[in-house]
């Protein structure tokens, strides 16, 4: 008679997904597999985490609170703290580094002077290469 060991089922809490963040300035994007019901500063923590194990530059430090995280495919929002990573149904996302004079409302958006003075840097960034994309084909 022979026993046969039972597998351990590992208790998947929702699907998991690979994600790509690009960083600013960064030679090329981010990709990991996460919990699409991850928390984004869960996700956040482990772009950082992996950037750094992987050396890339600039230098980004290790605080994720000191980080936007973007979905430019959904909109122009930076995505809130207690969202879900699947919470959108995107797969590709921007990671961008907070102003540091930048304040935040209650509600955990950027202050309305962030929004106009400092997000137009990955907007212009986003628009470049999405036109640059599109009149090349």
């Amino acid at each position: 008679m022979v026993l046969y060991k039972q597998k351990k089922t590992r208790d998947l809490k929702g699907k998991r997904i690979l994600i790509s963040i690009t960083v600013l300035g960064s030679a090329g994007p981010i990709r990991f597999v996460v919990n699409e019901e991850e928390l984004v500063p869960s996700v956040i923590d482990t772009a950082l985490k992996a950037y750094a194990r992987e050396g890339r530059r600039p230098v980004l430090g290790s605080d994720i609170d000191d980080f936007f995280l973007y979905c430019p495919s959904v909109g122009s929002d930076a995505l809130n703290p207690w969202e879900t990573i699947g919470s959108r149904g995107a797969r590709n996302f921007i990671l961008c580094k907070k102003l540091r004079s930048e304040k935040m409302k209650d509600d955990g958006k950027p202050s309305e002077a962030f929004s106009r003075k400092g997000s137009g840097n990955w907007k212009a960034w986003i628009n470049k290469s999405l036109n640059l994309n599109i009149s090349s084909h």
